[in-house]
């Protein structure tokens, strides 16, 4: 009986541990088919990145060489301190005008420019500076005109009692001898922009004038000058601009006479104007 016994729980056991390697050699097959599902995925992927990093290479290989090649396009500007200007392309026949031009410069003034911005900008100031004469420059000669240069900007301040009575915005005739001056500079640099500015000292305006305030004072003045030179000098229109500041924006004070008198005046402010600079020289 025990033996009987003895070999029924042995077979048991067999049975058993027969039962759970099957199990286990199940789940280990399980687990490698997963694997080799994974390393599969993975392998497509990796093969799906390295063609998209080869299509960037390429176009970074392109635009290289598309870089490279508009470097080779403008050596002759860089050797000549002339290089892009935002979208421009200058033609062969351009180039020749400005390294003509250029040759009017001042050297050590021209060792300084590092743009194609910074040649035109040389040439219109050459060209303005050329043009204010001895009898307009008056550098303190004349405390009612007074010229600032900063760079290629030109500054010109004039005294309203040279242009005006005293609340009126009609010109004086006596004026017309500085105005056709003015003029003839502004005429003789086709590639620039004027900007009028009238200015106020700080009195209010009278009750019952016909001039409301200091404000339309200022504009009205500006304007007057601005029709002066288009009308009777024959400035074009479209290089002026008419601005009143009215009485914000004085030299001094607003407590004495002297004060007063040196806040009233007009300002012309010369601007060089590079887009109208380039379509010159491609027109000529």
């Amino acid at each position: 009986m025990k033996k009987v016994i003895a070999l029924t729980m042995t077979a048991g056991l067999l049975s058993l541990t027969a039962c759970v390697s099957k199990k286990k050699y199940v789940e280990l097959e399980n687990q490698y088919n997963d694997t080799r599902s994974t390393l599969v995925k993975t392998q497509l992927e990796k093969e799906e990145i390295e063609a998209k990093y080869a299509k960037i290479e390429e176009r970074v290989a392109n635009y290289n060489a598309k870089i490279k090649s508009l470097s080779d396009a403008n050596v002759e500007l860089e050797n000549t301190s002339l290089k892009n200007y935002g979208n421009v392309v200058l033609s062969n026949k351009d180039k020749a005008q400005m390294k003509a031009a250029l040759t009017k410069v001042d050297a050590n003034e021209l060792a300084q420019a590092r743009t194609l911005e910074d040649s035109m900008n040389l040439i219109i100031s050459y060209n303005l500076k050329k043009n204010l004469d001895d009898t307009f420059v008056s550098e303190g000669e004349n405390d009612d005109i007074s010229v600032d240069i900063d760079e290629t900007v030109v500054m010109i301040t004039i005294s309203d009692k040279l242009l005006f009575n005293s609340g009126s915005y009609r010109i004086n005739p006596k004026a017309n001898n500085l105005l056709q001056r003015l003029a003839d500079v502004i005429n003789s640099e086709p590639a620039m922009e004027v900007l009028i500015e009238g200015h106020t000292d700080a009195q209010t305006v009278k009750p019952g004038a016909y001039i409301k305030d200091n404000w339309e004072l200022s504009v009205e003045r500006s304007t007057a000058v601005i029709r002066k030179l288009q009308d009777d000098f024959g400035v074009d229109p479209a290089k002026l601009i008419a601005a009143g500041r009215s009485s914000y924006h004085p030299l001094t004070e607003n407590e004495t006479k002297e004060g007063r008198s040196k806040n009233r005046r007009t300002r012309i402010v010369i601007l060089p104007n590079l887009d109208k600079f380039l379509a010159l020289l491609s027109a000529n």
